[in-house]
């Protein structure tokens, strides 16, 4: 599992999730919105607070869960990798 960062963050990018982050590299910026690398998440929740969106999902079945599938998928072809529905 991976945490996700939905739509509210498009057009936004505040960044502030990257700063909270403790691992780098682990959010990145994409020319629309922010993605979280389900390689290098340790999951630890430092992002949640810092949304000023609360975009952030802590799990691909919660992101689904609240219609964000395309968010999904968008997260892993950004780091190069089909999510398996």
């Amino acid at each position: 599992m991976s945490y996700i960062i939905g739509n509210r963050c498009v057009g936004i990018k505040d960044g502030a999730c990257i700063d909270a982050c403790p691992i780098d590299d682990c959010i990145m910026e994409g020319e629309t919105s922010m993605y979280i690398s389900p390689f290098l998440c340790i999951e630890c929740g430092a992002c949640l607070p810092a949304c000023p969106v609360d975009a952030i999902y802590d799990s691909e079945d919660d992101a689904i869960a609240n219609g964000e599938v395309k968010a999904v998928h968008d997260n892993y072809n950004f780091f190069g990798f089909k999510f398996k529905d």
